[in-house]
């Protein structure tokens, strides 16, 4: 009897073994398999496709564009040569767009055990072909790849598909944006919006003022924040200590043409006419005449302001050849021009009311300038305030009303919010990360963006134009953190840029990412350590079941209506906050602190008292000098239980989150706790939950 039963058994465990094997085999095929963007139809069969060495291809393509393809192609990894007749391992097809009916980005690609095939109606959709071979392509020794057989038919949900970087707070060298617009490439982005001015730093060399690069592209200070701190000045480069850099114009030359061959459009920004302290330190005349010393702001009521930006700008036209030019338009200052005898001369002249029609009015000759040239403007969404050319382009960073707004006025909308698409953000725990900006995004987060919401009227969203990542460099001094801060964020930023939503898929995606962070790792990028992501606040992951949870509140001293939170009922909805006091989760209170009292309703027993605050210094938010708790039966007198008073000093800089907490025993209907806010600091306090237990 023993023998046959061990034979079951015996056979048995053979098939769990290959029923895991196959389960296990599946799932490698599965996690093998991916395309970063996911592209919007693929399906793969069960065999391979072996690309040997010295493996060839052939193209159709002509002139230019034959010429920068093939270089690519014959440069990539693989080593392929290429074939003008004959047959070739790979075949990249140039289509009638009226057979193939396909978008101008479009692409097909079709893996089989005997070769690939790859076709599209334009160059760029055979270049993002190629991109998709690229990724599916695993080493298999001996200068082979294989290529699972697959059938992929794919397109941009998106036009604009784009990456800012800052190099004013902080210069990098030619190399690591050649090296930054190879990623882009990769992940099929195609406007590389370079934010070459701004008060830190002036990074482009303009012949005409060569003062601008002489004086302000270098500082005596190694980074951003002491430079800030630091009295903000200039130096020259021969200076001791002397940090920054600058692009020639044969830098920007080569940078521009670079990025074309990977068909990606440089789009460079000129600051104005904010955020110019440097142009101003260079060129004092260009500041604003009264009592106040200069800021950031041109002199918009001065000729000469208007003669300067358009001989920066004609310089700039020439080594950029994109439709569009950036700029800037955001965060400017009035109050220079209130003062300015030419800017309140101006006003005058042209009938103005308030300051900031200056803006509008400086804008507005930028503009015609820009068209009357050949080209197009594009601002940040400040310029929304004035009368635009239908030419012109918004990039939107201050929410969906702004997106809302710039695209039921029928202007070619970039939606870039700070809550998805701001990269100078912690991207996991900030206590386990290099010192940040501030705010909370997660590659979770940013995959999540929806750019389209119902805000936006249905007839107009060809007028949304696509998405676009910023990275602003305040507080990333290295290359090194500068890739931290990017990837993995900019490859869900790409697949939002890319992919339909009914093709997103968080669980796969997040899989894709891990395997694809090695892969970026490998090829010598600095990437975020996805595979050990800390997440959010833990207590912000489930309700918190307490006895003061859906209890009415009653505020002693109101709630700032700028983060009202969840309102009246913000304190008690045992939700906790996350990492970042912009979450709708923490309620501000500004002035004299915060004094709520939460009614339970009845009197009962009473074992903790338990809130949160906390501390960010860059922006402003401090600690309570001192909390208190406190009970009553009766709602009118109340006994004091306990005073915490804060140890942490107000210098401190990272971001703090302390429970300030009394345990005991005692019976009481009216629960309240009162905060103080710091004399010596000031600012917000932020708190998420009163918790009674």
């Amino acid at each position: 009897m023993y023998p046959k039963i061990i034979r079951k058994m015996k056979s048995f465990l053979f098939l769990c073994f290959c029923v895991a094997m196959a389960f296990s085999a599946m799932a490698s095929s599965v996690s093998d398999t991916y395309v970063i963007p996911n592209p919007q139809q693929m399906v793969c069969g069960d065999g391979h496709f072996v690309l040997r060495a010295q493996a060839s291809f052939s193209c159709n393509l002509t002139g230019t564009d034959k010429d920068d393809f093939v270089s690519y192609v014959s440069n990539s990894p693989f080593a392929l040569t290429y074939k003008k007749k004959g047959k070739a391992d790979i075949v990249f097809k140039l289509v009638s767009p009226e057979n193939a009916k396909m978008k101008e980005e479009a692409y097909r690609l079709k893996v089989t055990k005997k070769g690939i095939q790859a076709e599209a109606t334009s160059t760029s959709g055979l270049f993002y072909a190629f991109q998709s071979i690229v990724q599916l392509a695993r080493e298999s020794g001996n200068g082979t790849y294989q290529l699972p057989e697959v059938t992929i038919e794919d397109a941009p949900r998106f036009s604009y598909r784009g990456m800012h970087l800052d190099v004013s707070r902080h210069f990098y060298t030619k190399e690591f944006v050649k090296k930054q617009i190879d990623a882009l490439a990769r992940y099929k982005l195609n406007r590389f919006h370079w934010h070459l001015t701004d008060g830190a730093g002036w990074r482009i060399e303009i012949k005409k003022y060569p003062e601008l690069t002489r004086e302000t592209a270098y500082r005596p200070f190694p980074d951003w924040k002491s430079w800030w701190n630091g009295g903000r000045t200039y130096c020259r480069q021969d200076a001791p200590g002397a940090s920054g850099g600058y692009y020639t114009q044969e830098d920007v030359k080569e940078i521009v043409e670079y990025a074309r061959q990977r068909h990606i459009t440089v789009i460079p920004e000129i600051e104005m006419p904010a955020h110019s302290e440097e142009v101003l330190a260079a060129l004092p005349q260009l500041a604003c005449g009264g009592d106040l010393k200069p800021g950031g702001e041109f002199c918009p009521g001065k000729e000469l302001t208007y003669e300067f930006l358009t001989n920066v700008l004609k310089e700039v036209m020439e080594l950029f050849p994109s439709e569009y030019i950036h700029i800037g338009g955001d965060e400017a200052s009035t109050n220079h021009w209130k003062q300015c005898p030419d800017c309140q001369a101006l006003m005058k002249a042209e009938g103005m009311k308030e300051e900031g029609e200056l803006q509008e009015y400086l804008v507005s000759r930028i503009e015609k300038f820009l068209k009357e040239n050949g080209r197009k403007m594009i601002g940040w969404d400040e310029i929304l305030t004035g009368e635009l050319d239908e030419t012109s382009a918004v990039t939107v960073w201050r929410g969906e009303d702004k997106g809302a707004e710039s695209v039921k006025r029928g202007l070619r909308t970039i939606l870039s919010p700070g809550a998805y698409c701001y990269f100078d953000s912690y991207q996991d725990a900030p206590r386990t990360q290099p010192e940040a900006i501030g705010g909370y995004l997660p590659l979770e987060k940013v995959y999540s963006y929806e750019p389209v919401t119902e805000a936006f009227p249905a007839d107009k969203l060809d007028c949304v134009w696509g998405v676009q990542g910023n990275v602003w460099t305040e507080y990333i001094p290295t290359p090194e953190h500068a890739e931290y801060m990017i990837y993995p964020r900019l490859l869900a930023l790409a697949e939002v840029a890319w992919t339909n939503p009914e093709q997103k898929d968080w669980k796969r995606f997040h899989a894709e990412a891990l395997q694809e962070v090695k892969v970026l790792k490998s090829m010598g990028y600095h990437t975020f350590d996805l595979q050990n992501e800390v997440g959010n606040r833990p207590v912000a992951l489930s309700v918190d079941n307490h006895l003061a949870k859906g209890k009415k509140v009653e505020y002693v001293r109101p709630y700032s209506d700028s983060y009202p939170a969840g309102g009246e009922s913000a304190l008690t909805n045992g939700i906790h906050g996350g990492w970042v006091y912009t979450d709708q989760r923490w309620q501000g209170f500004l002035g004299k602190g915060a004094d709520v009292i939460v009614d339970l309703e009845k009197s009962q027993p009473i074992q903790q008292l338990s809130i949160d605050f906390m501390q960010l210094r860059g922006p402003g938010v401090f600690l309570p000098q001192k909390v208190s708790f406190l009970i009553s039966n009766d709602g009118k007198e109340y006994t004091l239980l306990k005073t915490i008073t804060t140890t942490l000093p107000i210098t401190d800089e990272q971001l703090t989150i302390q429970t300030y907490d009394w345990t005991g025993s005692c019976e009481a209907r009216y629960v309240r706790v009162q905060a103080d806010i710091n004399p010596e600091a000031g600012g917000f306090l932020f708190t998420d939950e009163f918790v009674v237990k």
